[in-house]
């Protein structure tokens, strides 16, 4: 009977003592990402950079998850640009890093070579990673000016367009 009891009382704090464990754990994520409105605004900057340049393209601003948030395309862009630009800034979301950087390492011979083989990997200049605060919140990607370095400059132009007030946030 003691030991029965004594079972009983060992179980029910170990109980105690893993569900008051279970409430003290976190369970719900907290994490910055863009906005509409902060996606709309860098597209507009990166398209109007593009523009000034003498170039049709198209534009994407994806959120922290790769999910397009903004789409902006010159109506004589190819058909071609609006989902390459998506497809350059969930790339560099999802890898972090910017697509010429990606282009580079992963060239063939290469040991990420590989990743060229991913659905939905564009490991070509144009797709640049936004941070906020030295988190990731978003990319933006770029298509449709001739070659990676003028996408590049586009999206870059977007990104500045909207960094001191995602900073400060």
């Amino acid at each position: 009977m003691k030991t029965n009891v004594s079972m009983a009382i060992v179980a029910a704090t170990t109980l105690a003592c893993i569900a008051g464990h279970a409430n003290a754990q976190k369970m719900l994520a907290s994490y910055p990402t863009l906005t509409t409105i902060a996606a709309q605004r860098a597209a507009q900057a990166a398209l109007a950079r593009c523009q000034k340049d003498g170039y049709t393209v198209a534009v994407a601003v994806v959120d922290r998850g790769g999910q397009p948030l903004a789409l902006l395309r010159d109506n004589l862009a190819g058909g071609h640009t609006a989902q390459t630009a998506i497809s350059k800034a969930a790339t560099a979301v999802s890898f972090r890093t910017d697509t010429t950087e990606l282009a580079g390492s992963s060239q063939a011979g290469k040991p990420q070579s590989g990743i060229r083989h991913l659905p939905g990997v564009a490991a070509i200049g144009g797709g640049i990673v936004i941070r906020a605060k030295g988190s990731l919140v978003g990319g933006i990607g770029v298509s449709g000016a001739p070659g990676g370095d003028a996408d590049d400059a586009c999206a870059k132009a977007g990104v500045a367009a909207i960094s001191d007030a995602i900073e400060m946030e």
